[in-house]
C-alpha cells in the first residue's frame, strides 16, 4: 500500500477553493508531523503548511506566509486523514502538492523537507486567471 494518497487537486478559477486530502496508511497513521509542500514549474519544492501534534503542546500549525489567512491545514484522526482546506487561490498558487510525513519524532524545523520520510505522489492544482 502507498503509505500517503493526495487527492483534491484540479482546475479552479482564481478566487476559488479547494480542499486536498492526504489519506495515511500503515506507519505514516502514526505520524507526529504531517505536512503539505507544493512544487511549481522551473522551482524548487517550497513548504506550504504543516500540523504538529503531541502530548504536552496539542495541535500546532504552521503557514508559509503567503498562504496565511488563505489556507488551512486540519485532520482528522479517526479517518486517518489530513486536509489542506484553499481559499482565495490564486495563479502563483500553482504546483504540484505533495503530503508529507514525519514517523521518527518531532521535527527541528517543520518547513524544511528533509525532515519528512513519507511522501505522496502529488496532487496537481492549477489556478486560471
Amino acid at each position: 500500500q502507498v503509505p500517503l494518497v493526495e487527492s483534491g487537486g484540479g482546475l479552479v478559477q482564481a478566487g476559488g477553493s479547494l480542499r486536498l486530502s492526504c489519506a495515511a496508511s500503515g506507519r505514516t497513521k502514526t505520524s507526529s508531523v504531517m505536512g503539505w509542500f507544493r512544487q511549481a514549474p522551473g522551482k524548487e519544492r517550497e513548504f506550504v503548511a504543516a500540523i504538529v501534534w503531541n502530548s504536552w503542546l496539542g495541535h500546532l500549525t504552521y503557514y508559509e506566509d503567503s498562504v496565511k489567512g488563505r489556507f488551512t491545514i486540519s485532520s482528522d484522526n479517526a479517518k486517518n486523514t489530513v486536509y489542506l482546506q484553499m481559499n482565495s487561490l490564486k495563479p502563483e498558487d500553482t504546483a504540484i502538492y505533495y503530503c508529507a510525513a514525519r514517523t521518527t519524532g518531532q521535527a527541528t524545523d517543520v518547513m524544511k523537507d528533509m525532515e519528512y520520510n513519507y511522501w505522496g505522489q502529488g496532487t496537481h492544482v492549477t489556478v486560471s486567471s
